[in-house]
C-alpha cells in the first residue's frame, strides 16, 4: 500500500520505517527541512535500538522516502497518517493545533478518497474535529471528495518501539466505515499473520483507550511510590513487599517497581490531558490528580535524601555529585520530564556541581542545558566518580547494575550512594562499607 505519514518523531519515524519494512511504500513528511535532509543521509533525530538499520535498509531499497513536500506525499498515499505532537496547553489539555493543521493541509491537496488516520495521542472527540476541519477546507475548495477519519493510537515503548510495532500485542482501530476498515485490515495484515491482533471499536473508545492505558500504568507507578514512602516510615522493605504483591496473578510484576518518579513524553502529558478532559465535561478525576501529585513529589525524594545525609541544603554548597543516568528510562536518549532534570536543577539551586554520565543521552542533555560550569558530562561512568562527594543513580541502565564497587569507593570522597532505582542489595552494600540510600527501604550504613 501507499502510505504517507506526517511527523518524523518517535511515533512517525518508527511507524513509517516499520511499515516500509513489511513492504509498504511510505512517505514521511516534516516541515523541518534540516531534519529531512539529515534523515536522507541516515542521521536520525532520535536514538532507538534497531531503528537506524531499518531506516537505512528501506531507504536504500526505495520503500521509505523523506520529504517536506506535503502535496507530493498527499498525492502518494491512500492512507494519510497524522503522527505530529500534541503538547500540553497552558491548562494541561492536549494542544491539537498541529493535528488540525495537518488535516487542513490534507484537505487542501487531496484529489481522491483518503483514509486519514489519527495516530497522535489525542483526547476523545479529536477525530470529529479533524473531520470537521477537512470538511470545512473541502467546502472552501468547493470540492466533494470522500474521506474517512480513523483513530489508530500507538502503544510504543521508547527503547523497545521497533519490537512493539513489529510484534504488537494489540492494534486498536476506531472506525465505523467499512471501506476504511478494509484499508486498515490490508495495512496491518503483515502484523497479524501469527494471530489476529486487531481490535475494532468506535472512534471515541479508541481515542480513550490510549489515554486509559497510559493513565493506568502511571497510576501503578505512583501507587508503588506512595507505598515505598510508607514502607520507609514503617520500617518495611518495599522490594520484599513488591515481590509479595507481584506473586498475585491479579496484580503481576509489571510496572510495580518503586523509584524516583516517571517521566517521558507520554505518561506526564497523557495523565494531565485525561484529567483536563474529564474536568471539561464536569468530572473531577481525583485519582488522576493524585497520580500526578505523587509523581511530582517523588521526583524530589533523592534530593531530600541527599540533604538529609549531608545535614541540610546549605551544607551542599560547593559539593560535587556524580550522577549516573540522564534519560527518563533505559534504552532511550529522551529526557522529557526525566527525574534527572528535577534532581539536577535542585542540586544546582543548592550550589552543587554535577558530574554526569549516560550511555546515550549526553548530547540531549547538552542540547537542553548548554555549557555550564556546574554541569560536566563525563565520557564514562567511572570518570563521573572522580573526587565526587557521592554517587546518585537515576536511570536503571543495564551497565549500572554490576559496577566495580571497589573503584567507586576509591574514586568517591565519601562511600555514599543514593539509588533512585533500587539496583543493589541492602546487606551487600553494608558489607562493602557503603552508606546506601534507596527508595522504600531502610538505608544500610
Amino acid at each position: 500500500m501507499k502510505v504517507s505519514i506526517f511527523g518524523t518523531g518517535y511515533v512517525g519515524l518508527v511507524t513509517g520505517s516499520c511499515l516500509a519494512e513489511v513492504g509498504h511504500n511510505v512517505f514521511c513528511i516534516d516541515v523541518d527541512q534540516n531534519k529531512i535532509d539529515n534523515l536522507k543521509k541516515g542521521v536520525l533525530p532520535i536514538w532507538e535500538p534497531g531503528l537506524e538499520n531499518i531506516v537505512e535498509r528501506n531507504v536504500s531499497e526505495g520503500r521509505l522516502h523523506f520529504t517536506t513536500d506535503a502535496a507530493q506525499a498527499i498525492e502518494h498515499g491512500e492512507i494519510q497518517i497524522i503522527a505530529v505532537g500534541t503538547p500540553p496547553s497552558e491548562d494541561g489539555s492536549a494542544d491539537l493545533q498541529h493535528v488540525l493543521k495537518v488535516a487542513e493541509t490534507i484537505a487542501k491537496n487531496m484529489q481522491t478518497y483518503k483514509v486519514v488516520v489519527n495516530k497522535s495521542t489525542v483526547p476523545v472527540g479529536s477525530a470529529k474535529k479533524v473531520q470537521a476541519q477537512i470538511e470545512k477546507t473541502l467546502n472552501e475548495r468547493e470540492k466533494k471528495i470522500a474521506f474517512d477519519v480513523v483513530s489508530n493510537p500507538e502503544f510504543l515503548k521508547e527503547g523497545a518501539a521497533v519490537g512493539d510495532f513489529m510484534k504488537p500485542d494489540r492494534i486498536i482501530i476506531g472506525t465505523k466505515s467499512l471501506e476504511a476498515k478494509e484499508r486498515m485490515i490490508e495495512l496491518y495484515e503483515p502484523f497479524n499473520r501469527n494471530h489476529e491482533r486487531t481490535i475494532f471499536m468506535d472512534v471515541e473508545s479508541a481515542e480513550l483507550t490510549k489515554y486509559a492505558a497510559n493513565a493506568m500504568l502511571a497510576t501503578k507507578i505512583s501507587f508503588m511510590n506512595e507505598l515505598a514512602n510508607i514502607a520507609e516510615i514503617l520500617g518495611a522493605d518495599i522490594e520484599q513487599v513488591r515481590n509479595g504483591m507481584g506473586a498475585d496473578p491479579r496484580i503481576g510484576y509489571h510496572f510495580i517497581y518503586p523509584g524516583c518518579g516517571y517521566g517521558g513524553s507520554c505518561f506526564p502529558k497523557d495523565v494531565q490531558a485525561l484529567q483536563r478532559a474529564a474536568q471539561q465535561v464536569g468530572y473531577d478525576a481525583e485519582l488522576l490528580k493524585a497520580t500526578e501529585s505523587v509523581n511530582f513529589r517523588q521526583k524530589n525524594r533523592l534530593f531530600e535524601k541527599i540533604k538529609h545525609h549531608f545535614g541540610d541544603a546549605a551544607a551542599l554548597a560547593g559539593k560535587t555529585m556524580a550522577l549516573w543516568g540522564l534519560s527518563f528510562k533505559p534504552n532511550t536518549d529522551d529526557m522529557r520530564e526525566a527525574p534527572s532534570r528535577a534532581l539536577i536543577e535542585a542540586l544546582w539551586q543548592a550550589g552543587v556541581k554535577v558530574q554526569a554520565f549516560d550511555p546515550v543521552a549526553m548530547k540531549e542533555c547538552q542540547h537542553i542545558y548548554g555549557q555550564r560550569d556546574d554541569l560536566v558530562l563525563m565520557g564514562t561512568k567511572e570518570q563521573a566518580l572522580r573526587n565526587a562527594d557521592g554517587l546518585i543513580i537515576v536511570t536503571e541502565w543495564q551497565q549500572f547494575r554490576v559496577p566495580d564497587f571497589d573503584l567507586i569507593k576509591t574514586e568517591l570522597k565519601n562511600p555514599v550512594i543514593f539509588d533512585g532505582r533500587n539496583l543493589f542489595n541492602l546487606d551487600a552494600m553494608k558489607r562493602r562499607g557503603f552508606t546506601y540510600y534507596s527508595i522504600g527501604r531502610n538505608h544500610a550504613s
